[in-house]
């Protein structure tokens, strides 16, 4: 019997997660298994905070336009990540920064929505809602889990993992200026413009 050990993928190895395929006579088995790194006595990431300098990223949204953190160094950035395209919490939040987004073009913020939706979700759920800003395509969670908002989560007794509503701004020179980890959907836009205004 011979016992090969690698990593799933980059994310799968963020998550201290292991696949492990076993040769036997009949064939080959395949089982995941998840270890935490803390009982690999291996430190967890710290949360990001007010101060870091914002994780690199770059994405595509549903048009195929390419947006990454060193395109739109300059210009502050509103960058929320949501759960899923068109469902009731994340439409609610969708529509509050397409019914403010003409206060944050005035101080020329850039708006960008993300979740793990592909491409041809994204189409569908910005135009029933006429959202006028982008939407970025983090199928996987990459993104998600290098600013530490991807995850397990639990739902109706079922594990599953996938994205918590958060938000960050970054400063025209990449540096975190708000950090939101517990949102308000339908009042989250305009809770970050009355913070911004306030310095």
């Amino acid at each position: 019997m011979r016992i090969f050990l690698a990593p799933l993928s980059p994310l799968g190895e963020g998550l201290g997660v292991r696949a492990t395929r076993t040769l036997r006579s009949t064939g080959y088995s395949y089982f995941l298994v998840f270890l935490s790194r803390r009982l690999l006595n291996r430190d967890l990431p710290m949360p990001l905070t007010v101060g870091d300098p914002a994780p690199d990223f770059s994405l595509l949204d549903a048009e195929g336009t390419l947006y990454s953190l060193d395109s739109l160094k300059g210009q502050r950035v509103v960058l929320y990540f949501y759960p899923r395209d068109n469902t009731p919490g994340c439409t609610k939040e969708a529509c509050g920064f397409r019914d403010a987004y003409a206060a944050y073009q005035a101080q020329d913020i850039v708006v960008l929505g993300v979740s793990a939706d592909d491409a041809k979700s994204h189409t569908k759920f910005a135009a029933k809602h006429h959202l006028p800003f982008p939407l970025l395509v983090d199928e996987g969670g990459e993104v998600a889990s290098r600013f530490g908002v991807y995850g397990l989560k639990k739902f109706m007794g079922k594990e599953y993992f996938g994205i918590t509503r958060s938000t960050f701004v970054i400063s025209p020179e990449g540096i975190l200026e708000r950090v939101y980890l517990k949102v308000k959907a339908e009042t989250h836009a305009e809770t970050i413009l009355a913070d911004l205004a306030e310095g």
